[in-house]
């Protein structure tokens, strides 16, 4: 994605209240860009197409309109969809047959999906059709951007796809607010979509050839999701190596198994990463120099086996990250365009199942964070283990602590285990047995934002429970930096000295972990963690 100044390979620098226009052309995406668009007021960062690919797509509209006025029948421009595909439109049809496709699979259901991932899927799904190879008129894909930049939001229904041909029913109520006939929210009310589209002296997308199925056919929702998921889940593995450290020192733990030479004899990527972040976090804890010479041997693995753990998942979202970031720059409609011999050709780049095994992949490396962070919580709560006063409260018994907070993350790391049975390994026949192969790549992402919720969740009670049995260890202090997470917590969250509702608290800290303020402190005292 390149700003107005630079080259496209180039990423774009965000500045808040910048005002600044960032142009795509169907490469360079990355997952921070998708995800700052997606997550921004309208008014902050505009988005619009870079001129040379304007040109491409000009050109490639123009192969569209020469086939659509000839006899030879070619797919997806003057033919039926799916199994129709055998069936021949008459020209006069054509703006027809691109409207019934959109109002005929405009079939989903449930709850909506919020604002943010609409915005994420409409700026993939432009971002594709810029590469032009789509044959779409432009000035469709303009209106698009159009709806991104006055904050003008499709309602699009979670359940409908599954994975190929493209997510076809949810980004088909997207384009049916293009066309000015579906339900749009805007300024937090939801409004018919033409009033939008008025509203910003504009008029409804008129389709012709090809226009309607180049609009729904590609892998933009279940892309988006992703992106969405892969930026939280990028701080979310720091914050559970902060998090890990922190329940180390309150427990008088050892750092021992975080030497570094530990991890070079076993090289992995995210072990390496973590191990680094452990003792960049640790770092002048006073609480570990005052144990050194105590009786204990080996910590639990929960503790000791940090490294191996969090490290092996935070490889999930490199893993992740690769995939989803190549698939957000990709061509993934059909039939394409090929302008050097001015072919439509048919093919199957609509399929997401190279998406959907990575996202049901990293849904599997959040969980894994939950179940040990899990672990740690029940040794803080178990005073045989932690020797501090049972569920970290004093006047236990009258007092009943932070035993039922431990239970809800505990339910919360079981629940994540049936939501990581994978998506990608099931497919059902669709279409006559046309499509008789799906990646059920959405239903992997939509479980995915639940797992990263399960787990933000689980963090932030770990987090109410380490600052809390940091209190007993008083007046020795740990790191500096873990110390700077304390204080952060404990401008939202105050010493537990007797029972109280704890859902707040718990709450203010997942507050502080979308806010990513927790990460942050940390970063400006260590530097930048891996």
């Amino acid at each position: 994605m390149a700003s107005s100044t630079k080259k496209s390979s180039k990423k774009t620098t965000f500045k808040k209240n910048s005002g600044e226009t960032v142009f795509i052309n169907g490469s360079g995406l990355d997952v921070s860009s998708v995800y700052k668009i997606a997550f921004s007021r309208a008014s902050l960062i505009q988005v619009a197409i870079d001129e040379q690919a304007k040109k491409v797509m000009a050109a490639s509209r123009q192969v569209v309109l020469d086939i659509a006025g000839g006899t030879t029948p070619v797919y997806g421009i003057n033919t039926g969809f799916g199994a129709l595909s055998n069936k021949h439109i008459r020209p006069a049809d054509l703006e027809k047959l691109q409207i019934n496709l959109i109002r005929s699979h405009c079939t989903g259901v449930g709850r909506p999906f919020g604002r943010e991932v609409v915005r994420a899927i409409m700026l993939l799904r432009a971002n594709c059709l810029c590469r032009g190879f789509s044959g779409i008129n432009p000035e469709i894909v303009e209106l698009l951007l159009d709806f991104i930049n006055h904050g003008i939001t499709p309602v699009v229904f979670e359940k409908g796809s599954v994975g190929a041909s493209g997510d076809l029913a949810p980004l088909s109520h997207i384009a049916l607010a293009l066309i000015g006939e579906g339900e749009v929210e805007q300024e937090g009310k939801i409004i018919r979509a033409d009033f939008a589209i008025e509203s910003i002296k504009k008029r409804p997308a008129k389709l012709g050839p090809k226009d309607g199925l180049a609009l729904i056919n590609g892998t933009s929702v279940m892309s988006a999701l992703g992106a969405i998921a892969l930026h939280e889940a990028r701080n979310l593995y720091k914050l559970a190596d902060i998090s890990a450290a922190l329940t180390l020192d309150a427990v008088k733990g050892t750092d021992k198994a975080y030497h570094p030479e530990i991890a070079n004899l076993k090289p992995h990527p995210g072990q390496l990463a973590c191990t680094y972040n452990l003792n960049k976090t640790l770092a002048g804890s006073k609480l570990i120099n005052s144990h050194r010479k105590c009786a204990k041997v080996q910590d639990p693995y929960s503790l000791r086996c940090v490294p191996q753990v969090h490290g092996a998942c935070r490889q999930t979202l490199m893993h992740t990250l690769e995939v989803v970031e190549r698939e957000m720059n990709s061509v993934t409609d059909n039939p394409l365009v090929l302008l050097k011999t001015k072919e439509v050709i048919s093919g199957g780049n609509f399929h997401g199942e190279a998406v959907a095994l990575a996202l049901d992949y990293l849904a599997m490396g959040l969980s894994e964070v939950a179940n040990i962070c899990e672990r740690r919580i029940e040794k803080m709560m178990n005073p045989v283990f932690s020797e501090l006063p049972a569920f970290l409260v004093k006047n236990s018994g009258l007092n009943s602590g932070l035993m039922i907070a431990h239970v809800t993350a505990a339910a919360l790391a079981s629940e994540n285990k049936y939501l990581c049975h994978p998506a990608s390994i099931d497919s059902i026949p669709t279409s006559t047995d046309k499509e008789d192969h799906v990646s059920m790549g959405v239903t992997a992402g939509r479980k995915l934002l639940e797992v990263l919720f399960n787990v933000k969740n689980v963090l932030a009670i770990e987090l109410l429970c380490n600052t809390q049995a940091l209190e007993f260890q008083r007046p020795l202090k740990t790191s500096p930096a873990l110390e700077a997470v304390y204080q952060r917590i404990r401008t939202h969250v105050a010493t537990i000295e007797e029972d109280r509702v704890f859902y707040r608290d718990i709450q203010n800290i997942v507050n502080l972990i979308n806010s990513n303020e927790l990460v942050d402190v940390v970063e400006s005292i260590v530097g930048e963690l891996k």
